[in-house]
């Protein structure tokens, strides 16, 4: 019996040796990719090994509670909470940290308001830690996933054969939210490993917490500081100018947010799974043969295809959160040019962890499938400096009033060529006229008028 236990004996049977991973812990997690890798790994499964099997059978026994929506929110948010719990400390930020937060706050505002006309967004600010993240952020990552949740579920509904649904019965349903439940799994995880990194709430793109509170986490403001050769003082405060300037543009233009999750929605309605694809991968497979099966799941087996739809959707989004964070590192390039000798250093690192694919993009990558794409951020920042330097800061902040004088796209390509075209074929007065005839109200395009978007 002896002998048998022991993992170092190659010629003997083991029990672990149907799951190669328990023997292996190194191994890649077979379920990485598919919501069943946040099912495992909630509850102590990393990298493959065995999950602790009483939290997981009453985790599946809670699948198929009933819950409201298509997706179990609640259980996302206590997986969240689990997996923070075993990621480490999680203080909460004492008075001195909440004191500089709120001091930071100030002075960035004023520093703003010496480069942009646009008012201050945030009337409070906040120190969370990142479970106060995870709670103050849920309702607007329930807004943002509900749509992809209600279409992902659907889907796999709706990729069941008439003949199967007519058999199963009541069956499909309970599975229907059994892949509620799952999906709630990896949002849940999701949230749990972005509240370890992300530094404020306004980080991923748009305001995540309570509408008009600037809000920063202190403990990983000090890990992304850490190595970068600057007092935690001057981390902190380049951190709080970008999050109020981000408050700022999503205060002034009333119509930014919706734009956003109207194209998440956009992609949930866009959600197909192909089900010939399933069937012809699953016929190929070798019952006896377990690692195949692993493989074929760590090759996205039951992922949805990406759709026209959807990546019309991606486009779109992407578009917007370029647009978005141009505009603020270009403020705050202004704001901090003459009185922040570190901000260049510290808008570098920024820049570095975008590029190095950060909690932003990870999370939006698994939750709608968009990856950032850097270039594109620093094309919109020259966009913006462009048009600030042809006709004042002014007229780059008042393109946001509307969505019919943004920038599309293509303009991207050609960021000088946009500031110029906005100008180039009339006065200033003239630009100045029509810009404000338009604010004013009279949307309404004659035979020579197009709006950009189209």
């Amino acid at each position: 019996m002896a002998d048998q236990d022991d993992p170092n004996r190659d010629d003997e049977p083991d029990p672990a040796a149907q799951n190669p991973s328990e023997q292996n812990p190194s191994e890649q997690n077979p379920f990485a990719g598919t919501p069943m890798e946040g099912l495992f790994t909630a509850f102590g499964g990393a990298g493959g090994q065995t999950p602790d099997l009483a939290a997981l059978f009453g985790q599946m026994q809670r699948m198929f509670q009933p819950h409201d929506g298509p997706v179990d929110f609640a259980m996302a948010k206590d997986v969240a909470r689990h997996a923070l719990a075993a990621a480490g400390p999680d203080p909460s930020p004492h008075s001195a940290q909440i004191g500089a937060v709120d001091d930071a706050v100030r002075l960035a505002e004023s520093w703003l308001d010496r480069v942009t006309d646009v008012p201050a967004g945030a009337t409070s600010s906040a120190a969370w830690s990142r479970a106060e993240w995870i709670e103050a952020t849920a309702p607007t990552w329930q807004t943002l996933v509900l749509p992809i949740a209600e279409h992902v579920v659907g889907a796999m509904g709706e990729a069941v054969p008439e003949e199967a649904k007519a058999m199963a019965g009541p069956l499909i349903g309970i599975l229907s939210q059994a892949g509620g439940a799952m999906f709630g799994q990896q949002i849940g995880q999701a949230l749990a490993g972005l509240a370890t990194e992300v530094v404020s709430s306004t980080e991923i793109g748009l305001p995540l917490g309570p509408e008009r509170t600037a809000a920063v986490l202190p403990h990983n403001v000090e890990a992304f500081g850490e190595g970068l050769e600057h007092s935690a003082a001057d981390v902190l405060l380049y951190v709080v100018l970008r999050e109020c300037a981000h408050h700022r543009l999503f205060h002034h233009a009333t119509w930014l947010r919706a734009a956003v999750v109207g194209a998440v929605e956009e992609f949930g309605r866009g959600t197909r799974i192909d089900l010939s694809s399933i069937e012809s991968t699953m016929q190929g497979l070798d019952p006896s043969r377990p690692e195949e099966i692993a493989e074929a799941m760590q090759g996205g087996l039951f992922e949805p295809e990406r759709t026209p739809e959807q990546q019309h959707a991606v486009d779109r989004l992407e578009t917007l959160l370029a647009f978005i964070e141009g505009w603020v590192d270009e403020v705050v390039d202004q704001a901090t040019r003459e009185t922040m000798p570190a901000a260049a250093s510290l808008a570098e690192a920024i820049r570095r962890r975008r590029a190095a694919g950060g909690p932003a993009e990870q999370t939006f990558a698994s939750l709608v499938g968009l990856e950032l794409r850097p270039r594109r951020m620093r094309d919109a920042t020259t966009l913006w400096a462009a048009l600030r330097d042809r006709q004042g800061s002014e007229a780059r902040d008042a393109v946001w009033k509307h969505p019919d004088l943004m920038p599309t796209a293509a303009d991207l390509d050609d960021p000088l060529g946009f500031a110029q075209a906005e100008t180039g074929t009339m006065s200033d007065e003239e630009f100045d006229a029509a810009l404000g005839e338009l604010l004013d109200g009279d949307d309404k395009p004659d035979g020579n008028d197009k709006p950009k978007n189209e």
